[in-house]
């Protein structure tokens, strides 16, 4: 029983070939692409607004110089919380409960933030590592300790992310459970299991959008300290 808990985070296979290139691929399927037309569709109309809203509030604490990254945040954004959102789906795969996909995501990402802050401004970007007003015997503590806290972002993130979502989908399967073997036994008892099973998924619902916009949030403001 233990195990079947966590057959669901396995990759899933068909003749022998890993189907996580789909996984990944299909969401980008299911968005709506834009028409030459003057109006839009209502779908359309409410894709662009959200994608124009997020952009301005993900683009505001930025200067002018990470604006570049516009369509890279924005991108990653809306990738993951498609597969955020499809993982809910019964019987689907959630590519975002692999801590090899969510690292995959942000040490790049978080490694290009360090190499452009290192390359526009090498003085401020290694002025992280040591506040100012430090007294002298504390500087080489407090440099090692700046240093690991560095390398420790891009871990944190892909943990966030792996840990929140995994939880999520052992508890609504532990709960769904319970409500089964309940059932024939007592009734009462499992008609409640079956509303707390049902706000436990609009809760997932909100914990899948919001730790995909937090992992983009923390990674824009990564940029803002090396820009």
């Amino acid at each position: 029983m233990t195990l079947s808990f966590f057959d669901q985070f396995m990759s899933p296979m068909f003749l022998g070939i890993p189907l996580m290139a789909l996984a990944l691929t299909l969401p980008w399927i299911l968005f709506p692409t834009p028409t030459a037309r003057w109006l839009n569709n209502r779908l359309l109309t409410l894709q662009g607004w959200f994608i124009n809203r997020f952009t301005q509030q993900l683009l505001l604490p930025l200067n002018v110089g990470g604006h570049k990254w516009a369509t890279i945040l924005t991108s990653l954004m809306l990738f993951l919380i498609t597969l955020n959102m499809l993982g809910l789906l019964p019987y689907t795969f959630t590519p975002t409960t692999q801590l090899s996909l969510n690292m995959g995501l942000a040490v790049p990402l978080w490694l290009a933030t360090v190499i452009i802050g290192m390359r526009n401004q090498p003085t401020a970007a290694l002025g992280h590592l040591l506040p100012e007003g430090t007294p002298v015997p504390l500087i080489p503590v407090l440099i090692i300790i700046e240093t690991i806290s560095l390398f420790i972002r891009p871990l944190a993130l892909g943990v966030r992310l792996t840990a929140n979502l995994t939880a999520g989908h052992l508890l609504i399967q532990l709960i769904a459970t319970a409500a089964f073997v309940l059932l024939p036994i007592m009734p009462t008892v499992a008609i409640l299991t079956s509303v707390v099973l049902f706000l436990l998924t609009l809760l997932e619902v909100a914990v899948a959008m919001i730790q995909a916009y937090v992992f983009v949030l923390l990674m824009s403001l990564y940029l803002q300290e090396n820009v």
